[in-house]
């Protein structure tokens, strides 16, 4: 495990009982480098969507818990938010809870004549997803994939 996944891990453990404790929930947390600044960033949600003011009360108290433990040894920025609409799935806990979901698919490298389709994730395991992609049934290795993202129509 690298440092910036061993940070996330970490901040996820103090976020989690944190965001349990609003009824809230952890979707992903996040350290990453823009430009010159760091970014920590954790994203929550809960039924009904997430307010400015639900991000603000997780924050104080993730912040006073990142302080007070302070094993990110450089300067970075704290963000809480909402995961937005069409948020990418990035790890299997979300696979598995969005199954049965419509999904924007981007590949590395064409199948059956196509890098990016829509459908809907039937099954994850194993490093193995299914899509349904009208009607039809296909099979795709993780590997295979750059991007799975909740689709969203406008």
């Amino acid at each position: 495990m690298n440092i910036r996944e061993q940070y996330e891990e970490r901040t996820e453990k103090l976020l989690e009982p944190i965001v349990n404790s609003f009824g809230f929930k952890t979707v992903d947390v996040e350290y990453v480098k823009e430009g010159s600044d760091f970014y920590l960033r954790a994203y929550i949600d809960k039924e009904g969507g997430i307010t400015v003011d639900d991000c603000e009360k997780v924050s104080r108290r993730l912040e006073e818990l990142l302080d007070k433990e302070d094993f990110i040894p450089n300067a970075y920025i704290l963000e809480v938010s909402s995961p937005g609409l069409g948020r990418q799935l990035k790890k299997e806990k979300h696979y598995l809870s969005n199954i049965g979901e419509t999904v924007d698919v981007k590949l590395y490298k064409p199948f059956e004549g196509r890098k990016e389709f829509t459908g809907t994730l039937v099954s994850y395991a194993d490093e193995m997803f299914e899509f349904d992609i009208e009607g039809n049934i296909i099979k795709l290795e993780a590997s295979k994939i750059s991007k799975i993202c909740l689709h969203f129509e406008f």
